[in-house]
């Protein structure tokens, strides 16, 4: 009688993951999720601490163009803020409300453009990573890529089969792929794609970087002579 190495069990999930599951739904699990790394890109900003480029060959930063925007909505929540400070002074309790709502929708916002700017596009070998804000993380093998042409565009339709990730209402390459992947929504529902149009801010060095990437041959070991 053989008995299975401990190591080739099946191992129970942490019960505070069991705990996780059964109070709370999954769709409210990426969203709280998606709330910390939100909060999290903040520090990463301040101390100027990217995301995920350890070990890549190639970064490519892309929130640089909606800075302006993102400065503005920040500038118009802090002004919203003082004013509603201001008006419901006599109102003490709705008052702590909603300057805990405004501040959290201020550093929300800053939040959203830190995380633009902490998770780059990163080359890696043969992969490349496609990022935007906290909420899309892709890895697309090179080979999956049928073309990759520049093309600035500002309008972007709702179709199927094409992922959208505009900066500042812009993308500026367009990938179309051998195959479909799965680029899942917000809440994790699967969602196949054969086309990906992105941004970066410099989109020439991404289009050359990925284009080298797909021509340069894989690495093969070294043949052992043979005695």
């Amino acid at each position: 009688m053989t008995s299975t190495p401990p190591s080739a069990r099946p191992q129970p999930a942490a019960p505070v993951q069991q705990a996780r599951a059964r109070l709370l739904p999954s769709p409210v699990l990426r969203f709280l999720a998606h709330e910390g790394r939100i909060m999290e890109s903040l520090g990463r900003w301040v101390t100027r601490r990217p995301h995920g480029i350890d070990g890549a060959d190639a970064v490519f930063t892309h929130g640089r163009d909606q800075a302006a925007m993102m400065y503005g909505l920040t500038f118009a929540c802090v002004v919203e803020t003082v004013a509603l400070t201001y008006l419901l002074t006599s109102w003490p309790v709705i008052h702590t409300i909603l300057l805990v709502v405004d501040v959290y929708t201020v550093l929300f916002v800053l939040g959203l453009h830190a995380a633009s700017r902490t998770r780059p596009h990163t080359l890696t070998g043969r992969t490349l990573r496609i990022r935007q804000a906290a909420n899309i993380d892709i890895r697309l093998p090179l080979d999956q890529i049928a073309s990759i042409r520049r093309e600035t565009r500002f309008t972007h339709e709702k179709k199927d089969g094409e992922l959208n990730l505009p900066i500042g209402s812009q993308t500026s390459l367009t990938l179309e792929l051998t195959e479909p992947i799965d680029a899942p929504t917000f809440l994790g529902a699967a969602r196949l794609v054969t086309l990906i149009r992105l941004h970066a801010d410099d989109p020439k060095a991404l289009h050359d970087a990925i284009g080298r990437a797909r021509t340069t041959p894989d690495p093969t070991p070294e043949t052992v002579p043979q005695p």
